[in-house]
């Protein structure tokens, strides 16, 4: 029974590891241009459209995981140049990466 339990502890971990993994990939793939590496739109392209920065305890306060969502699947009212993604992303990377931009959370 123990070695059962942490095996699945271990699955767990592991999947989750990659999960992670997953969703730092896709942030560097399809966000980090706009939005920087760390999520404080510190780019050009962030500077240009005073894109927020999603770092800040503030933002992330504000923001619920739906709120989140919703940007990554339908694009920003605010700035057109955020297009949707709900074509481009399964349900599960979108689920991701809303996992990662809370990872972003500055102290």
């Amino acid at each position: 029974m123990k070695t059962r339990l942490a095996l699945l502890l271990s699955l767990s971990l592991a999947t989750a590891a990659h999960a992670s993994e997953d969703a730092a990939a896709l942030w560097t793939a399809k966000c980090k241009n706009c939005h920087g590496a760390d999520g404080k739109a510190q780019t050009k392209t962030g500077k240009k459209e005073s894109i927020v920065d999603m770092s800040q305890p503030a933002w992330q306060k504000a923001q619920t995981d739906a709120d989140i969502r919703e940007f990554i699947v339908d694009g920003s009212p605010r700035n057109k140049k955020m297009k949707p993604f709900k074509d481009k992303l399964s349900a599960e990377q979108i689920d991701s990466l809303v996992g990662y931009i809370r990872t972003l959370k500055a102290d």
